[in-house]
């Protein structure tokens, strides 16, 4: 059959139309929407400030020292012999001059009568050379050799009074007798101990300063001690030494503190706070207290829209905050949102409410 021109391009047509219909719905690759671009930027974190100044305030050295006995000694034997007595027992209160160990008396005794013996001998020859010389018959010389002999037996008496004494070893100052080291039938020779006295009346403690704080302290200002046995108590400083030791670079210093009833006791650990003159600083939240990269101990405040890290140095604690100095003058603290905010980034800021 003869095809015309007419029906050849009317199915030309047909078959065109029907392939841009069958690309567009099965044969065109998927193509995917463009992704939304996102405009809205991302809020600053939101922290809570407190506004504060410098006021003056007294800085406070707060320190860790222990007790310790003003003096202790060894009672020490002043001449040779036997224990025969320990009247004072361990832990006991004395007095000065009480004693605390006794010796055997030997010889002593007979050496003192025979000492008296001789004065009066000595004392009947000067009261002849007296006379004779009174009745012409002796010159002056021979008194004056009588009287040097007098003399000499009378030191001789003190002598043997003091050997015979020296058997009684005595306490040189009140305080406790700590340890009995001699026991009876123990012979002791002249400087060997016979027990330990100590004195805790009054009580030391002792503290090391360092360089910094030298300057802060001096002699007789009073400092608060809080003593680990539960015990609240004053002293005054008595002693800074003057040569630092080369080992801690520290200045060892001592409290005098009074101690009537002996409650306190040698050995115990103690907190001194000692106040030095005023000075400029903030009193703030404890909480507050951060460290930065570097370990250093500070507080982060705000200025405008920025937040700084700024190092500080406690100077006093109470019930209220703690005083640190390095603050400026007037500082915006951040005292809620600290953790979630880094040295110079930025924050939106609101005032505590209190």
């Amino acid at each position: 059959m003869k095809i015309n021109r007419s029906m050849l391009i009317a199915i030309v047509l047909l078959l065109a139309m029907g392939g841009w219909f069958w690309y567009n719905s099965a044969g065109e690759p998927e193509r995917k929407a463009p992704a939304k671009i996102e405009t809205q930027e991302k809020a600053l974190p939101t922290v809570v400030t407190r506004m504060v100044s410098a006021e003056p305030h007294a800085a406070t050295i707060k320190l860790f020292g222990r007790s310790e006995t003003s003096r202790e000694v060894l009672v020490k034997a002043e001449t040779a012999g036997s224990i025969i007595s320990t009247p004072v027992a361990e832990g006991s209160r004395v007095r000065r001059g009480t004693i605390i160990c006794r010796q055997d008396v030997n010889a002593r005794q007979a050496m003192l009568d025979q000492a008296h013996a001789q004065l009066k001998s000595r004392q009947v020859d000067y009261e002849a050379a007296k006379k004779l010389v009174e009745r012409g018959f002796a010159s002056e010389t021979q008194v004056l050799s009588a009287q040097a002999g007098l003399d000499a037996a009378r030191a001789a008496v003190k002598q043997a009074e003091i050997e015979l004494d020296n058997i009684n070893i005595r306490a040189p100052f009140s305080g406790v007798y700590e340890k009995q080291i001699a026991e009876l039938g123990d012979y002791l020779g002249p400087g060997q101990p016979c027990g330990q006295l100590i004195e805790l009346d009054p009580l030391t403690i002792a503290i090391d300063l360092t360089e910094n704080q030298l300057g802060m302290i001096s002699i007789g200002q009073d400092a608060q001690i809080e003593m680990a046995t539960g015990e609240s108590v004053t002293g005054k400083v008595k002693l800074i030494e003057s040569r630092a030791n080369p080992t801690t670079r520290t200045f060892r210093a001592e409290i005098s503190v009074p101690n009537k009833d002996l409650a306190l006791k040698a050995g115990v650990t103690a907190t001194v706070k000692l106040y030095g003159q005023d000075i400029q600083a903030h009193l703030v939240p404890g909480h507050i207290l951060g460290l930065n990269t570097e370990g250093q101990i500070g507080i982060k405040y705000i200025d405008g829209d920025t937040v700084y890290f700024t190092a500080v140095e406690t100077i006093d604690e109470t019930s209220g905050g703690i005083w640190v100095t390095g603050l400026p003058s007037r500082a915006e603290i951040i005292v809620q949102g600290q953790d979630y905010v880094a040295d110079g980034a930025k924050a939106e800021k609101t005032s505590e409410t209190r």
